[in-house]
């Protein structure tokens, strides 16, 4: 077993972090979240991390059968890495969690490393569970060089990723703008002012998205 933290003490927070609060596990996990991926992509996701550290991790998190190992679909001798059952349990409290830090980020952190694949969590963090709109539509999101969909249907939300047949509002912005709204740096009608976020729908559903997403 590999060596980690142990708080020794008997409590569901402290065996929680016992398993994943060592450095870099949680966005390990953000990521796995977004989807099955391989030791490399992970590499280039986690910009710091280094190969030896994700190696530990992602061993320590297998080890606890929060992780394991699948093969890669096309590919039988590539490997790539995936939730299992308890793992994908920590996607609600890892959405709360980014939806709380939205808060503390600033235009000092604007230069940051980003990647516009972590807009498909962003989006799902920023969903108000009671401004879910009283209508069935769609509302699909190209940020850069990535495309996820929130259809919404009998007061539920399911998130997709890639295009979507005649969605009723499109969105599309480069990462930083997208960051920047969630982050209440910029408003989405000042983004859309200054032709930082292009859209294409009703007006009404502009409104019951932004609305949805408590970016009013």
């Amino acid at each position: 077993m590999s060596s980690k933290r142990d708080y020794g003490q008997f409590c569901g927070l402290a065996g929680a972090l016992n398993v994943i609060g060592e450095r870099w596990t949680l966005l390990v996990v953000r990521e796995l979240l977004i989807g099955p991926t391989r030791f490399t992509e992970l590499i280039d996701n986690l910009p710091g991390i280094g190969p030896n550290l994700l190696a530990d991790r992602l061993r320590s998190l297998v080890e606890q059968g929060v992780v394991e190992q699948q093969p890669v679909p096309g590919d039988g001798r590539a490997r790539q890495y995936a939730l299992t059952e308890v793992g994908a349990q920590l996607g609600p409290p890892v959405l709360a969690l980014a939806r709380w830090g939205l808060r503390f980020l600033d235009e000092t952190d604007s230069s940051s490393a980003t990647r516009a694949r972590w807009g498909f969590l962003a989006v799902q963090a920023m969903v108000q569970e009671d401004r879910i709109p009283d209508v069935d539509e769609v509302y699909e999101f190209r940020v850069a060089d990535q495309v996820f969909s929130i259809a919404v249907a009998s007061g539920a939300v399911a998130f997709g990723r890639g295009s979507v047949a005649a969605p009723d509002l499109a969105v599309e912005c480069d990462t930083d703008t997208f960051v920047k709204i969630g982050a209440r740096m910029l408003s989405p009608l000042q983004a859309i002012a200054t032709g930082a976020v292009k859209i294409s729908g009703s007006e009404d559903a502009v409104k019951r998205c932004i609305r949805m997403l408590d970016l009013s």
